[in-house]
């Protein structure tokens, strides 16, 4: 778990930075019946690129 946290520090570092980019490209909102329906509905278009993102797990 230390070497994880090292791992995970030194990527912040690095996105923080701007020498790396995260894939994050929507997020959706709270976890939830409606925002599942719409992160399957994107994701079912077929051109959702990067990641979707629902919070409050």
């Amino acid at each position: 778990m230390e070497e994880q946290h090292k791992i995970l520090t030194e990527i912040a570092r690095l996105v923080d930075s701007g020498k790396i980019r995260s894939t994050l490209t929507e997020t959706l909102g709270l976890i939830n019946a409606e925002n599942m329906k719409k992160a399957h509905a994107l994701i079912e278009t077929g051109r959702t690129k990067g990641k979707l993102v629902l919070a409050g797990f």
